[in-house]
């Protein structure tokens, strides 16, 4: 009896423990199933934000003269090349100073020819004038003889003016340096004519400090509202692809420039170049930075652009729909008070809101409408909404259908 006893106590235990291995099984699998990932998905964190304008520009001195001539003549020397270092008023070149010796002896002859004029002018004047106080001659002749002593004096004067016109030129037919600075470019050669007849030739280039440079850059219409003067900025050269320079921008000039109906300023960035690796006339590749978050929430741009499938949208508006249907037939209560959460803050002059969409524990896309700030081509800055920091956003789909 005892023994019949203890097996029926066995097959009990064992059923039991058959029946909750069973249970177990059946109540895993009535757990709900998390379908697979069928979107990009970025993590919403924590970062720098920096928006910047781009630009091209051309790299120039600061000051940059060019020397030219105001006479013409044949160059007989030259004491200046490319890349040479003068001081102001140091000889670059001479023309050939013949003509201009002569025509300076010409004029001093007209100026000795003049004086002679005058002395007989002033002699027949004092004659005639002592003659009519004797009644010899009539006060006409007097007034005669002063005129043309007054016309002696006026040639004495032009023929002055002559002469140092004369000098002028001989001196002019010397090329000096206006500025300390360093020959940037040369026009011109040993023999060659000068031709200043009607326009000044430009001989030389001279950049006067070559150690302080200046960006030229074109800017967008579209981005000047956000430039002021003494922004920083950062630009690389070919020379050096892995370097970056800083630079600072100095101007903003109001004279557009139009080109097939596209607008551009000029914007000038002030460039230290102590140690002159950038030359005159070097592309720059410039970025302007016009503002910066250092710790803000951040999430990709992509997310901006993200929009459900036709078919994804139908069914979200069905949601929706049946979500109004559902708060018709409850109570009325008090239209809510707007979400805190979306007030803008501090920066409500530059806040935007989108719809973008983040993932729920099931994956699903669950649309948020958010307010963005500061934004690049990279991430855009969350102002406020229902987003936290380390959850998902959707940034495009992975479906083959679906190609954003």
């Amino acid at each position: 009896m005892k023994i019949f006893t203890k097996k029926r106590v066995i097959v009990a235990a064992l059923l039991l423990g058959a029946g909750a291995v069973a249970l177990a099984v059946a109540s895993r699998g009535k757990e709900p199933k998390v379908p697979p990932l069928a979107y990009r998905v970025a993590t919403v964190d924590t970062g720098s934000i920096t928006h910047t304008v781009t630009a091209t520009g051309t790299i120039n001195p600061v000051a940059l003269i060019n020397v030219g001539s105001q006479v013409s003549g044949t160059v007989v020397e030259l004491k200046a090349d490319f890349n040479d270092r003068v001081k102001k008023g140091q000889v670059l070149l001479k023309l050939d100073p013949t003509i201009f010796n002569a025509q300076v002896g010409q004029a001093r002859a007209s100026l000795a020819s003049s004086q002679a004029s005058l002395s007989l002018a002033q002699s027949n004047y004092e004659r005639n004038r002592q003659l009519v106080a004797q009644n010899f001659v009539s006060g006409s002749a007097l007034d005669q003889s002063r005129r043309e002593l007054d016309v002696a004096r006026a040639n004495i004067l032009l023929a002055k003016a002559q002469v140092d016109r004369a000098q002028a030129d001989l001196d002019n037919s010397v090329i000096r340096s206006p500025i300390d600075g360093v020959v940037i470019k040369r026009t011109i050669d040993l023999g060659q004519t000068v031709a200043a007849s009607f326009n000044t030739p430009n001989l030389f280039q001279i950049a006067q400090d070559l150690t302080k440079m200046q960006i030229d850059t074109s800017v967008s219409e579209a981005d000047v509202g956000a430039l002021k003067s003494g922004l920083a900025g950062r630009f690389v050269v070919d020379a050096y692809p892995n370097r970056e320079f800083n630079a600072t921008m100095r101007q903003f000039r109001l004279a557009p420039n139009v080109v097939q109906n596209v607008v551009t300023y000029n914007v000038v960035l002030d460039v230290d170049n102590t140690d002159e690796l950038l030359k005159p006339g070097m592309t720059a590749q410039v970025r302007l930075v016009v503002d910066n978050r250092p710790k803000a929430l951040r999430i990709p741009t992509a997310a901006l652009r993200f929009r459900l499938s036709d078919e994804e949208q139908e069914k979200e508006r069905k949601a929706e729909r049946e979500k109004q249907d559902a708060n018709k037939t409850a109570a009325a209560v008090p239209a809510a008070a707007p979400d805190d959460d979306l007030a803008l803050q501090d920066r409500s002059d530059t806040a935007r809101v989108f719809k973008i969409y983040k993932l729920d524990a099931r994956n699903q896309p669950k649309p948020v409408d958010v307010r963005i700030g500061l934004s690049n081509f990279r991430y855009t800055e969350i102002v406020s909404g229902d987003l936290k920091a380390g959850e998902r956003v959707v940034t495009r789909s992975l479906a083959p259908s679906q190609g954003m």
